[in-house]
């Protein structure tokens, strides 16, 4: 028996459409007037059996642009389908509302019993904190905050009104045993967690004298310290080791543990140790190890198996600690939401395993902005996304498959990365050197037809920042206008009738030029990780952001992010709260901002600006923020259409200054520019001082009359 697939899809000429059944994207034949269709023999294969599940793709150049977000069941010989567009509501269907906050009513203690689409219609809002793991302290911390400690955070969470927390990088970074293993978006693996924020007393250390004397040593700093805090877990950590290993290792549940993740540990336990038998992370260093065998690197473990169940045994823990706590937080209707950084390091288990995947010649950072006038350089290596591609992006979605282990929600870091991403070529530092990859550059042809020759000295000098035009790396004689060259002295010295010419070269390549190309860059992608999670996506969009982005985020209902201080619109200074479309995350700052309270003495003339314009005062701004000041900048951010308000902890606190830092510049968690940065931010007080004190019903109190929920 024939079985007919039809379906009514406009397309452009080169496009094409799919029918994704099984594990086959089969092409289908265009009809006059936009209909595609297939028959197939039924018996033909199992996957055409009564109620299987298929969808439609749209597919162009041997890549698939766009899938539907639902699809269809086979239940007839003719199936007449209609393309399912991603809804509006497509965010309340994720693990983040039907396995976190819908789960559970506050009042009742029961399910609540909107649906997604209900909830959505009633333009429901909540409010949450933006808090790294490391930064908690609570009365069971030890130097720094850890999986245990999110639960506590989580209560607090609860008592406030809010349900969401929104976390840092919770990966490994561990490479130099040092204070510079600090930055939480150098992972080492994807999979592995950092050793740093296992809770002691529950992987096995005892609890005594010797245990509370370092604790309280420890706790005692206003800071962390990473290499005392990591000296002193991984001492205690081995004594438990030795002690407990025997019983764990026979239980059921570490050897499931162990079967579902040796695709992993093995490679990663390989890696800690080669790391401190060579004294370095770097792979290139490691002799016949410097490139990754399956087989060799199996015999090296088994060589080594004791130190490999140590790292095992450690990773146990932390995968058991942190799903514990997401189930703790669930229980009080509150969500953990995860960062997924865009890069991974240089000498990371990942790019050792799988070289072919990256391009290990580059880096990857940022371009020119209100950061750093000379851009960020990340030293990630850049993506080779063709190569990605070629096996179904299957590590990008084993990576959100793992990280649905732990969170309900994900804030996807640089989401630009998945537009184009900033290269610079390794061996250069400065983000002037770098372009856009992927990316359209101009052939020798046509900027000699622009009247400007590469081979011309007045235009381009290699290895300078003074040039207009920089080679890409991948493909010589192909060229980029260099970013920021209005500041260079050969623009400066062109004739004004060429200083025109490049200028709108340059307006054309940065802002027209990619639109639809970077467009297609990113459908060829998102659509692909976003349908292997059920977590809710979350996508930082600030910075250099291209006009096809808001679009795509759009069609793929990725939550964007607004930040009052950083507004889209590049002809105001200041975001208006009350326009933020209901699809976003606002919040008064980020991690690589200065709170609110620093934020204020950071610059006089902002300051005033925001005093007069948006607060709506009279005169000069005080000098020193005060709480009322700060509350009527959060509620501006409560009152906002926003879907989440998502505030860091040093500004929920700025309505206490007692709860706060003596000094608010110390409160600030990373300078982008500052490379590398010590990331040790530590709140002041007890999260169980917090429950018992009056700003805790306060804010309930604040979040309740905002409407949020």
């Amino acid at each position: 028996m024939l079985l007919t697939f039809r379906i009514e899809y406009i397309t452009r000429w080169g496009e094409e459409i799919r029918l994704l059944i099984g594990d086959q994207a089969l092409p289908m034949q265009y009809n006059p007037g936009g209909i595609w269709s297939l028959e197939i023999e039924k018996g033909r294969r199992h996957c055409f059996r009564d109620g299987a599940p298929y969808h439609y793709e749209l597919w162009e150049g041997g890549r698939m642009k766009r899938r539907e977000w639902r699809g269809h069941t086979v239940a007839a010989p003719l199936m007449e389908d209609n393309w399912q567009d991603v809804p509006e509501s497509a965010p309340f269907y994720t693990s983040g509302f039907s396995d976190g906050v819908l789960t559970l009513d506050r009042e009742s203690g029961k399910s609540s019993a909107q649906s997604p689409d209900e909830l959505y219609r009633s333009g429901w809002k909540c409010a949450g904190t933006a808090i790294p793991v490391f930064s908690i302290r609570t009365e069971d911390s030890f130097g720094i905050g850890d999986f245990h400690d999110l639960k506590k955070m989580a209560d607090w969470a609860a008592a406030t009104g809010q349900r969401v927390l929104q976390l840092l990088p919770v990966n490994d970074t561990t490479a130099t045993l040092s204070w510079l293993d600090s930055y939480p978006y150098s992972a080492n693996s994807i999979y592995a967690l950092h050793p740093q924020f296992v809770y002691l007393p529950d992987a096995g250390v005892k609890v005594d004298k010797a245990y509370r004397t370092q604790q309280a040593e420890l706790e005692n700093l206003p800071q962390v310290d990473y290499e005392k805090v990591n000296k002193a877990k991984d001492r205690l950590m081995r004594k438990a080791f030795a002690s407990t290993w025997k019983k764990l290792s026979a239980s059921e549940d570490f050897q499931g543990f162990v079967k579902e993740n040796e695709f992993w540990l093995t490679a990663y336990c390989a890696y800690r140790i080669l790391t401190v038998k060579y004294g370095t992370a770097d792979p290139s260093a490691w002799g016949k190890f410097s490139t990754y065998g399956e087989r060799k690197i199996r015999t090296f473990v088994e060589e080594n198996r004791e130190e490999a169940d140590y790292h095992t045994f450690v990773q146990y823990h932390l995968n058991r600690q942190l799903r514990e706590a997401r189930d703790y937080a669930r229980s009080r209707g509150v969500i953990l939401k995860g960062d997924l950084p865009i890069g991974v390091s240089r000498t990371s288990v990942d790019a050792w395993q799988n070289p072919g995947q990256f391009h290990m010649n580059c880096q990857a950072g940022a371009p020119p902005d209100a950061f750093s006038a000379d851009g960020q350089n990340w030293s990630f290596p850049t993506y080779d996304w063709d190569a990605m591609a070629r096996d179904g992006f299957s590590w990008w979605k084993a990576r959100l498959r793992n990280m649905e282990q732990y969170f309900d929600a994900f804030r996807i870091d640089h989401i630009l990365g998945f537009f184009r991403i900033w290269e610079i070529p390794v061996g250069l530092k400065s983000g002037l050197f770098g372009h856009f990859n992927p990316a359209l550059p101009y052939s020798e042809d046509e900027l000699k037809a622009k009247g400007f020759d590469p081979a011309d000295p007045r235009y381009v000098e290699k290895g300078s920042c003074d040039t207009l035009f920089v080679e890409d790396t991948h493909r010589k004689g192909m060229w980029h206008p260099r970013i920021a060259a209005r500041d260079s002295e050969k623009f400066m010295n062109l004739p004004e009738e060429r200083k025109n010419a490049f200028i709108a070269l340059h307006d054309d390549y940065f802002y027209r030029r990619h639109e639809a190309f970077w467009r297609d860059s990113a459908m060829s992608k998102l659509p692909y990780l976003l349908e292997s999670t059920r977590m809710l996506a979350c996508g930082e969009d600030l910075g250099m952001i291209p006009a096809c982005v808001p679009s795509v985020m759009d069609e793929l209902r990725i939550v964007s992010l607004e930040i009052q201080r950083m507004p889209k619109d590049s002809s105001v200074e200041f975001a208006d709260s009350w326009r933020y479309p209901y699809l976003s995350v606002c919040a008064t700052s980020t991690h690589d901002m200065l709170p609110l309270r620093g934020w204020w003495r950071e610059d006089r003339q902002v300051t005033r600006h925001f005093w007069n314009k948006v607060l709506g005062q009279g005169g000069d701004a005080p000098e020193e923020i005060t709480p009322d000041i700060c509350r009527s900048i959060i509620m501006m951010h409560l009152q906002s259409k926003s879907l989440f308000a998502i505030l860091p902890l040093q500004d929920w606190l700025s309505l206490r200054p007692e709860l706060c830092l003596e000094v608010p510049e110390d409160e600030r968690i990373n300078i982008p520019v500052v490379t590398p940065f010590y990331w040790r931010f530590r709140m002041k007080t007890t999260v169980e001082q917090l429950l018992s004190h009056e700003i805790t019903p306060y804010l309930k109190e604040l979040i309740s009359a905002s409407g949020r929920s």
